[in-house]
């Protein structure tokens, strides 16, 4: 009998893969991606990683949507700016409220930001700002689900719970062209 992981999701397989900012990894059923996993500064550290999520995953050659879904990641950490949208994400186990917010947050263009606050008006939850970072929090799906581009009030950059933390949210930010600060002469 195949195991669940935390959320109830039951992967096939995983497979990790090179990108620009280190080893990210991506799980797959048959159907969509159920996960994915930002570098944790090894290979294998992301793939320790990748079986404690999905204990009865296998890693494996990916399917064509999980390979599909491993290139756009790649090329969005080059900094191309690749749309992901079309990459089926398995959210069996997914909270409604968490459901909802990572559909919104998947239609902001590379480059653009938002704030939790306009997430949570957008969803027509105006004071939800809170619970907003709370998904953006566990969000399994980044960075198909681009949490990245969601910052604090002001434009601050908020939390990031991926290794690394605010540093590697920036970092992504960076590559599709937003700079939190102002750069200095000798950041450009």
């Amino acid at each position: 009998m195949a195991r669940r992981n935390v959320c109830g999701v039951v992967a096939q397989g995983f497979a990790v893969f090179e990108t620009a900012l280190g080893h990210c990894g991506v799980a797959w059923d048959e159907r969509a991606v159920v996960g994915c996993q930002l570098p944790e500064g090894s290979p294998e550290r992301t793939r320790a990683r990748l079986a404690d999520r999905y204990p009865s995953a296998r890693e494996q050659h990916p399917p064509e949507h999980a390979r599909a879904a491993s290139e756009g990641i790649a090329a969005l950490l080059r900094g191309e700016r690749v749309d992901l949208t079309d990459v089926p994400l398995g959210m069996d186990g997914v909270p409604r409220f968490h459901r909802l917010v990572y559909e919104l947050v998947r239609t902001i263009e590379p480059g653009d930001t938002v704030t939790y606050g306009e997430v949570a008006t957008r969803l027509g939850y105006p004071g939800a700002a809170r619970a907003v970072g709370q998904a953006m929090g566990s969000n399994p799906f980044a960075p198909i689900v681009p949490c990245h581009r969601v910052l604090a009030a002001g434009g601050g950059a908020g939390g990031f719970s991926a290794t690394g933390g605010v540093a590697t949210k920036r970092r992504m930010l960076e590559l599709e062209g937003v700079h939190l600060e102002e750069p200095t002469l000798f950041d450009l």
